[in-house]
Formats: C-alpha cells, structure tokens, sequence
C-alpha cells in the first residue's frame, strides 16, 4: 500500500460509524512531525501525551505512532514538489485520525495550502478551535479568564474552496465580460453595479449542505457542555452578504429547529416565551412589539408577519419549551461578524460556541486565541464524518528550528483534544491539569516568560513538556 513508509507492526484502526470514530485500546495513529520547529515541538509533544495515557490506563491503553511526511519533509523524502505525497493522504485515509505539526506553505510550485488541501481531501469540514485561559498566562486583556469559546469554522467552502481568476487573464476578462453585460443587467436587484475591468475575480460559495452539517456538529458539541455554556451562536456579515452569509444564518436556524427543536431555543422564541411568563395576559401584538424593534414604524404588512411570528411560536412551542422550561435548553442567536470581534472582547463571558464559515472563523479564532495566550496556546482540529486531523495552529518559524526553545502547547493541546475526541478523557485531563500547574509555576517557556512580570527564566521546549508531565501528581 505504501512507496516509502510502514505502519507500526502492533496497533489497530480507528473506525467510524455515523460519524463518530471507534477506538481500540491499542490505536495506530499517523503524525506529521511538521516543518521548521516541529522537529522539537513534536517530540516534547509525544512525551507528554504517551506519559498522560500511561499515567491514567497503565497497560490497558497505549498509541502506537505512525510517522508519516507532508511539507519540507515530505520533499526530502520523495522529491521536489511532493508537499503532500499519495502515502500521507492513504495512511490518514486509511487510520481515521492522525496529528500534525505546523506545515510550511509551498513556494514555486505544488500546492496552494496544505492544510486547506488535508482539509478539502478529506472532507474535514469542521475546524474546532477551543480558546481558553490557563491562570497565569500572560495576555493583554484585564479578565482573560473571562473567554472560553468554541469557534466551530466551516472548513471547505467560502473563499478557501480557491476559485478566483487572476487581474487580466482571459478568463477573468472572459468572466467580468458575461457578469455586466448579461447577469447583473438581468438582476433588477443589482441595478447598474459594474466589476471593473481591471478586477481579480474570486467565487465565493455557501451551500446547504455545507452550513448545516457544521451546525449540526456545533450543536451536538452544545449537548455536551454544562448546562451554562448549552449556547451557539451563529456568526455571520448576513446584512451585506445576504445570499451567501445571510443564508449560511438562516439555513443555522433551520437545523437547529428541525433536528433538535425538543433540545434547543431561539433567542427570539425565548423573547417571546419569556413575554408571556412575565405577563400571561399580553396580547399578541404587544409581545410582537416588545421582540421587533421598531414595531410601530413598521409597515401593515411587516406588522402582521410580526403579529404572526408571535402565535407561531406559541403554538409550536409553548407547551413544551413555555414557563421557564426554555432555560434548560441550547440557546441559539446569532451575531453579525464585526459585532462579535467586539463584543469577545468587551462580553466574552456571555459566548460558548461560535459556528460561522470560513474566512470569518479563521480571523475570529486567531482573534480569541490572543486574548487567552496567542497562538502558540491554541489548538485545532479538523473534523470530518471519516476523519480527523488534530494540528498545531501557528506557524513554523524556521529561525527557532532545532533550537529546542518554542512553545509546544499548541500541538500538545490539539493531542488534549484528539484524547477527548477518542473518548479518553482521563488523559486529556492529566494534560490540563499538567500545563495549568506548570503555567501557574512560571515553569514556561520564552514566548511566555517574556511577557510575564517578572520575567522567569524559561525552559527549554522539552524542559516544558517535562514539567507538564511532572505535575500529573500535583
């Protein structure tokens, strides 16, 4: 099955079954050690998880690692241009979940990204980023410790998906050419908008079918919080992009009240319930005023779709989901992108789970992830129905290769969650409690210490992953 590289001779394939992997006691799990400083946070890494899964099942649990090559490394091994050669994308394929560390982006040649391209190959069309505080990290925020959000970004659509035509090439021309003299003159809507002729032209699409299945994972994720965190928000630039980002709202809405309506509540159902809780004798028209802004500068017509919206509700969910028993439920609003970037600095305590699409998730979660810590905190995973690939989310700072000195909690985070998402928990916990004690300490390493007053000495990246792992017993 293989050119170059040989699965370990002991362990066994994670499965799946609706979506949902099986794992053995004895996993066989592919790693990408990663380019530039993956050559030492990978091996801190490793340390740590190996000693957290011996530490909570002795014998009766153990990984067996699987080296596999993308990248620089990838390169050295089967030739120039091979960033991601057919036997990396087997081995994932072919054992369910694997890990990475961070991924050079290719230059001259070969592919555009190989973390989108691990991503679309795969069909891994959820990226989790959880970003939480670990007491004594430095951050610039007064109350860091306020943020604990789970950004659920759609994976494989939205700009990512790589469609665009470059300025001046002939199919851009070709493109620009049918858009204004034939689609946007056909589209009353658009009125006399022309692209210039000297644009770069990118597509941008939503499906469907991409923004629910997101959804549908970002809710299942909800039912297992404590009940406080039980909230997703959708996040969304829905008043401006109304058939891509807007639809990406509604479509949210429409899964969540379909599949899980005995399970979960709109802000606006709550509203409305909470309305005739305070009041049992309030008048339809007078809720419908109380939930839409505006109500009485609103046209006859939007009045009704208001007045109507109200006895919907009602109808539909009063007996099941009135009198107080919406509390117990997954709360779900949403919330227009620049607003939320906003409103996790100044409210963060009031998010859980952030679900939106592509290009806003990737700057909402590097965003929060410098509220708690920066990037070289923040893990990732990448989720799909058949596959998952946990990974480092910075990037490889080529200058600190080898120099034994960053910062390895990114990757050994994202195995924290690969642990939990293999249904490990006890180890995943070890981990936690590990890098909280030695965060706590001051035992960190110089991407911390610098920032920290005073400024301890930091250790080294292996001297961290053995603190994190001499605090399992604290």
């Amino acid at each position: 099955m293989y050119e170059k590289i040989q699965p370990p001779t002991t362990g066994e394939r994670i499965t799946f079954k609706d979506g949902e992997p099986v794992v053995p006691d004895n996993p066989i799990i592919p790693f990408i050690r990663g380019d530039g400083t993956g050559v030492d946070i990978w091996p801190a890494a490793q340390r740590v998880f190996d000693a957290a899964v011996a530490k909570a099942y002795g014998d009766r649990r153990q990984i067996s690692w699987f080296k596999v090559y993308a990248g620089d490394e990838a390169c050295e091994q089967y030739g120039t241009f091979q960033y991601l050669p057919e036997d990396t994308l087997t081995a994932i394929r072919e054992y369910g979940v694997a890990i990475k560390g961070p991924l050079t982006t290719p230059v001259g040649g070969g592919i555009r990204s190989l973390n989108v391209a691990l991503r679309q190959i795969n069909d891994l069309y959820a990226c989790v980023r959880p970003c939480k505080y670990y007491a004594g990290t430095p951050s610039p925020h007064k109350s860091p410790e306020k943020l604990d959000v789970i950004v659920y970004r759609e994976n494989t659509e939205d700009i990512y998906l790589g469609i665009e035509w470059r300025q001046g090439s002939d199919h851009a021309k070709r493109l620009i050419d049918y858009l204004n003299n034939d689609l946007i003159p056909s589209t009353p809507e658009h009125g006399k908008k022309q692209i210039p002729l000297d644009a770069g032209i990118g597509i941008k699409p939503i499906s469907k079918t991409g923004s629910q299945r997101l959804v549908r994972r970002a809710m299942k994720h909800a039912l297992r919080l404590p009940p406080a965190k039980q909230q997703v928000t959708l996040v969304h630039k829905g008043n401006i992009m109304k058939y891509t980002e807007g639809a990406f709202r509604d479509w949210g809405y429409e899964l969540a009240t379909t599949e899980f309506r005995d399970a979960c509540i709109t802000e606006r159902e709550s509203w409305v319930l909470s309305n005739l809780e305070a009041n049992p004798d309030i008048s339809i028209e007078a809720n419908a005023r109380q939930v839409e802004p505006g109500y009485d500068s609103l046209t006859p017509e939007k009045k009704a779709a208001a007045c109507e919206e109200v006895k919907d509700i009602i109808a539909s969910i009063g007996a099941t989901h009135g009198s107080g028993q919406w509390k117990s439920k997954i709360m779900v609003n949403d919330r227009i992108a620049d607003s939320i970037f906003q409103q996790i600095q100044t409210r963060p305590d009031e998010y859980s789970i952030l679900a939106t699409m592509n290009l806003n998730g990737d700057y909402l979660s590097d965003a929060a992830a410098a509220i708690v810590g920066g990037l070289g905190m923040g893990p990732g995973a990448n989720i799909g129905d058949t596959c998952a690939v946990f990974e480092a989310t910075h990037g490889t700072a080529p200058k600190h290769a080898g120099l034994d000195r960053i910062n390895p909690g990114s990757v050994i985070l994202s195995g924290v969650m690969m642990l939990e998402y293999m249904g490990w928990q006890e180890a995943a916990d070890l981990i936690r409690k590990g890098i909280g004690a030695a965060i706590a300490n001051q035992q960190v390493t110089y991407d911390l210490a610098r920032m920290m007053t005073p400024s301890p000495d930091p250790l080294k990246c292996s001297e961290f992953a053995e603190a994190i792992v001499q605090h399992f017993d604290d």
